[in-house]
């Protein structure tokens, strides 16, 4: 029986529940010479790391703060990562060299059209770091008409210019003082760090009809989805994405269909636990 190996790349790492969902999709598939680890791994130490592995390496997870280094170290990289500058999938090809993507941003696009998201909404983001950057490329997958990126630097809006203009859609940044004035979008997604947006609950006058995404999972619901929760907004969690995210790697790494619904189990157990 021959033996693959994928892990998940990033510091720090230990709280990754990323092992628990490719773990259970590799029982469910029947992929029994399979193994998936967490690697604690500075975005300065990839390089080396990945130049190290072996050939029994399938595949590489990356997530903060590697992902702009998983990009650099491959040999070829899908249209969505260069647009968005960075990798958070790393797959081994037949010639030992790696091939990059991006799954945040189709997972972002399944996750929000599975809320109901139609094209020609209006997106707002709360956040310019690089989750902001695969909600602009997700944004413009879902055919959004205009997004608004509220910031608290207004240079970190300015950064995420070549971005909107390589996904080709119109952004236009706002301040960070100005965030509740601008959740009366179809679409809010919140990147920003724990605690950021605890302060916009109490100040947002939620559109019913309006889907919040906030990347967030732990706690849940955070402030600022329990008040979008309250003015019956549907919701779209981290969790969610983690595991769209996760569904295009295992398929990337394996060659084979997900088993989605083992995955997810085993995710709401690992989160509940």
């Amino acid at each position: 029986m021959s033996t693959r190996r994928a892990a998940v790349l990033g510091k720090p790492i230990a709280h990754s529940l990323s092992p628990v969902i490719h773990t259970a999709g590799y029982a469910a598939a029947g992929l029994t010479g399979w193994s998936y680890t967490r690697i604690e791994c500075a975005a300065a130490e990839l390089p080396a790391l990945v130049a190290g592995l072996g050939p029994e390496w399938a595949g590489l997870s990356v997530t903060m703060p590697g992902k702009e280094a998983a990009l650099e170290v491959a040999a070829e990289a899908s249209a969505v990562a260069v647009a968005v500058g960075a990798a958070n999938t790393l797959v081994r090809r037949p010639d030992g060299s790696w091939y990059a993507d991006n799954t945040d941003v189709g997972g972002m696009v399944e996750v929000l059209t599975g809320a109901g998201v139609r094209p020609g909404a209006a997106v707002t983001v709360l956040g310019a770091g690089g989750t902001a950057r695969a909600a602009l490329a997700a944004a413009a997958g879902l055919g959004a008409r205009a997004v608004t990126v509220v910031a608290r630097r207004a240079a970190a809006v300015d950064e995420l210019r070549a971005v909107a203009c390589a996904v080709d859609v119109p952004m236009r940044g706002a301040a960070w003082a100005d965030a509740a004035h601008h959740t009366g979008a179809d679409v809010v997604i919140s990147t920003v760090p724990k605690g950021v947006a605890d302060p916009l609950a109490g100040t947002v006058a939620w559109r019913p009809e309006a889907v919040l995404f906030d990347a967030l999972y732990d706690p849940w619901p955070t402030p600022l989805a329990a008040s979008a929760q309250a003015a019956g907004c549907r919701l779209v969690s981290g969790l969610d994405l983690l595991l769209a995210q996760a569904v295009g790697q295992f398929e990337q790494f394996t060659g084979v269909a997900a088993p989605r619904a083992e995955m997810a189990a085993v995710l709401a157990a690992a989160r509940a636990a």
